[in-house]
């Protein structure tokens, strides 16, 4: 867990907990013992931190989330290291995050290899750095510098951080990091606890003025705020106390326990239960990707940032030549903004070979299909790919709706097929829908499952359904929330309910963004409701400048009066009498009602565990991630208070509404009272 070498009078710790070098109680306490030891060794004059392998350290153990942690606490340990009389040097080899940051914080001098991330991100668990990190950091950065990377918990680089005053050394080799280390054996001790703070509670106080996306609906952002704050207002052992209030008031509330669910969810949905853990994977050395429209570009670019060449296939010269220059405009806007070199985008553009000779694809692992979202296409599609993929090829089709298992029967290889459905932008989105199969084959999945995780992607495997798991739980949304605007309520209204409860946009802002045409017959004269007479007028969303709002030029929304009169015009063909809606009914018709069909889709085993629901929806659909996702949000909610909600208003839903028999069983089980 922890070694310790000496060298001359030079001791060097190195935290050795692979895979991650996480904090466990063991390496607490072997690095305060090692500390101690060197603070009493009269052969030792310096002592060096370092970790082993490519991490510093990734921070506390999460086996320990939720548990009393043994002693000693990192706390204690930091302020040993801190005190100890000789100087004390991080070698920050790879990334340090969290509780390993804080360590080198307490350390007296801190040198970085160039590649190093560093970064404080407790604050996406809904806490705050509780190790000193809120009062030493700003110490060293000042209080403006030290709220950027604590409130939105993103790492810096190395380079960055030794601009700010973080890092003292950069050095480019690993062969360098212990001899630049070394260099400041010879001078004294300096706590990092001893210096000034640069900036004071006004500094704070502008920083949230000039950033409230960090804080919207969140509490952890407004207490590492405070604690700050506090560094820069109270002496460091005040300070200190100040933080440990302030985590123990975060670590035990709500949005804490949800987000550290969300956590682990995300963990537990890279593992398939029938599956074994050492399954061979099939090799992917290139993929193949089918249209290189909007979607197809976008798949496209996740592998070829990842190193894998793609042959993208499409029918018409201009399409294709559309598609690259698309793909050369996002890496090239990417650039812009400092994220990719030149040279990394022209090495990825160099990856992709754009083609109009469906043969090529015999070349590749895997063949993503992004065509229209039409049923008898896509069996074109797959019937054309079986004759030419290689034996033992990947076949995915990015449907978002369509039954997996058909489209499999078009081939001679349905073993080999299942559905990946990517989201837009798909260079952007981290969710894939990873769709198993009635004879998807195992190490296909696992395959999948894999390659997803490599691309930097979020994969969840669902089932076949129409829908799958996202999708099919938007669909009750979306009817109620056209029914209650027929009944009464405005779009809104129904928006405002959503975006108040912490979505990105409500129903009709997200169907204006996607755009209301999707799905429609296409027929203007044939007007069955309220979709069918927008899409006849062309207001087909925010694509036209119109939809269930106006937009202008910048697409900013305005309340539409042309849909008002066109709601109120349905009205009166229905004989609806408008009625006054409340809030808590939309909640119930929109959103417990999501909850209702996630309880189905668990019944059918469409989705593993329920915690596969709330990741979906966390990186597909904008749930707030504060609640947990659906599934977690509603048993906080209680069972039996959404069962009565929906019993409340079952005789208004759609028909061919029901309540799911597994969410009257959670609500019989959990016996709460309802308010």
């Amino acid at each position: 867990m922890i070694r310790s070498e000496q060298t001359g009078p030079i001791l060097r710790i190195t935290i050795d907990n692979p895979p991650v070098n996480a904090l466990g109680a063991d390496v607490r306490a072997g690095l305060a013992q090692a500390i101690a030891a060197a603070a009493e060794d009269g052969s030792v004059s310096a002592v060096i931190v370092t970790g082993s392998g490519k991490l510093f350290s990734a921070g506390a153990d999460i086996s320990e989330f939720g548990k009393p942690l043994a002693d000693p606490q990192l706390p204690d340990v930091l302020a040993a290291i801190e005190a100890c009389p000789k100087p004390v040097i991080a070698a920050i080899n790879g990334t340090a995050l969290g509780g390993g940051l804080e360590i080198a914080l307490a350390c007296h001098y801190r040198v970085a290899l160039a590649s190093a991330k560093l970064g404080l991100p407790e604050v996406k668990l809904g806490i705050l750095p509780g190790a000193g990190g809120t009062q030493r950091l700003p110490r060293l950065v000042g209080v403006e510098a030290a709220l950027e990377m604590i409130v939105s918990g993103d790492p810096v680089s190395a380079s960055a951080a030794a601009a700010s005053g973080l890092v003292d050394t950069v050095v480019e080799s690993a062969e360098d990091l212990f001899d630049a280390a070394a260099a400041f054996a010879g001078s004294p001790a300096r706590p990092t606890c001893a210096r000034a703070v640069s900036g004071d509670a006004t500094s704070a106080d502008a920083f949230v003025a000039a950033n409230p996306r960090l804080f919207r609906g969140l509490t952890a952002p407004l207490a590492c705020v405070e604690a700050v704050k506090a560094a820069a207002t109270q002496p460091l052992a005040e300070g200190l106390a100040t933080e440990r209030r302030l985590f123990l008031e975060l670590v035990s509330g709500e949005q804490s326990q949800a987000l550290r669910h969300a956590f682990f969810a995300e963990r537990s949905a890279a593992r398939i239960e029938d599956l074994p853990k050492d399954i061979a994977k099939r090799p992917i050395n290139r993929v193949g990707v089918i249209g290189a429209g909007t979607m197809g570009g976008g798949i496209a670019m996740n592998f070829l940032s990842a190193g894998l060449p793609v042959t993208m296939v499409e029918t018409s010269a201009e399409a294709l030549e559309r598609g690259a220059a698309l793909i050369r405009k996002n890496y090239e806007a990417t650039a812009a903004k400092g994220r990719l070199t030149g040279a990394q985008v022209e090495a990825a553009m160099a990856l992709l070979t754009p083609t109009l000779e469906f043969g090529a694809l015999g070349e590749c692992d895997l063949v993503i299909e992004a065509v229209y979202e039409n049923m008898e296409v896509k069996k074109q599609v797959f019937g054309r790919l079986d004759a030419v993929a290689r034996p033992g090829a990947i076949l995915a089709s990015n449907t978002s709706y369509l039954d997996v298992d058909a489209i499999a029967a078009c081939t001679s290889r349905p073993e080999d097929v299942l559905g990946m459905h990517f989201f837009s932008p798909a260079n952007v989105m981290k969710l894939v829908e990873v769709v198993r199969g009635a004879r998807t084959a195992p190490d296909v999945l696992a395959t999948i499952m894999a390659l997803g995780q490599k691309i930097g992607k979020v994969p969840v495997v669902a089932g076949v359904c129409y829908g799958f798991i996202g999708n099919r739980m938007l669909i009750p949304r979306q009817d109620n929330a056209l029914a209650l605007v027929m009944e009464g309520a405005s779009p809104e209204q129904v928006d405002k309910v959503h975006t108040d409860f912490g979505m990105p946009m409500g129903p009709f802002q997200m169907t204006d963004l996607a755009g209301v045409d999707i799905g429609w017959h296409r027929d203007p004269k044939r007007i069955d409701d309220l979709k069918d007479a927008l899409c006849a007028q062309g207001r087909w969303g925010q694509k036209t400048g119109a939809g269930f709002y106006d937009y202008d030029a910048a697409r900013k929304r305005s309340s539409s009066p042309v849909v008002a009169a066109l709601i109120e015009e349905f009205r009166k063909r229905e004989g609806i009498t408008p009625r006054a809606i409340s809030n808590e009914e939309i909640v119930v018709r929109t959103l417990y009602t999501m909850v209702n069909e996630g309880a189905k889709i668990l019944e059918e085993g469409i989705a593993q565990r329920a915690s596969d629901i709330d990741v979906v929806w966390l990186y597909g659909y904008g749930w707030p991630r504060w609640t947990g996702g659906p599934m977690f949000w509603a048993e906080r909610e209680g069972f039996a208070k959404i069962v009565a909600g929906l019993e409340r208003y079952a005789k208004s839903m759609p028909e061919g509404f029901s309540i799911s028999p597994l969410l009257r069983e959670q609500a019989a089980a959990t016996e709460e009272p309802v308010a």
